[in-house]
């Protein structure tokens, strides 16, 4: 695939995730706390697990971004890795459940309307790094993932892997909509 069509199709996927959540914000904190059960994340739950990601992986590839001098190349071939870890962040109809780690896990946290702030801004320095990436190989220039500081991705894979992340989440929130039936 064309590195540049990879790098476009997942801005567009980030700004679409964007107007989504300018939507969810609207609701009441009551709304986005609702849980189906004890065991269940709510709409802000959702947000704040992928915070906890941001943490790590925004500040993982800006200093592999600003480290990187692998020039960029017309085409992106995603690893056997790589490629698998993205697909499995994809939602399906029958969602296989993957356990999350303790440290990324925000059942019960006290939370309110400010980790949409967290999100939007984490999601704002994608945008800068997918756009910084078209001069940089997808291929060659290696992200640590956050399970194994000895396992790299590519960084064309990373972006992939995180971006279907959010996306899988999003998935898990319009889920939780149609349970409570909110509509926004």
């Amino acid at each position: 695939m064309k590195s540049e069509e990879v790098i476009e199709s997942l801005i567009a996927k980030t700004k679409q995730i964007n107007i989504q959540v300018e939507n969810i914000k609207r609701c009441d904190l009551e709304t986005l706390t609702w849980r189906e059960n004890q065991n269940s994340w709510s709409i802000l739950e959702c947000i704040e697990h992928l915070n906890r990601y941001g943490d790590y992986y925004i500040p993982e590839i800006e200093k592999t971004l600003d480290k990187s001098n692998f020039k960029n190349e017309e085409d992106f071939k995603s690893g056997l890795l790589g490629n698998y870890f993205a697909k499995s962040m994809l939602p399906k109809e029958n969602r296989n459940k993957i356990k999350t780690f303790k440290d990324k896990n925000p059942i019960h946290s006290k939370l309110d309307e400010t980790v949409f702030d967290t999100f939007l801004k984490q999601q704002n320095i994608l945008l800068d790094f997918l756009n910084r990436s078209k001069i940089v190989s997808l291929n060659k220039t290696k992200i640590k993932i956050s399970i194994s500081k000895f396992i790299k991705l590519k960084l064309g894979d990373t972006f992939q892997f995180y971006i279907n992340h959010i996306i899988r989440h999003f998935d898990q929130i319009e889920k939780i909509k149609k349970l409570k039936n909110i509509n926004f």
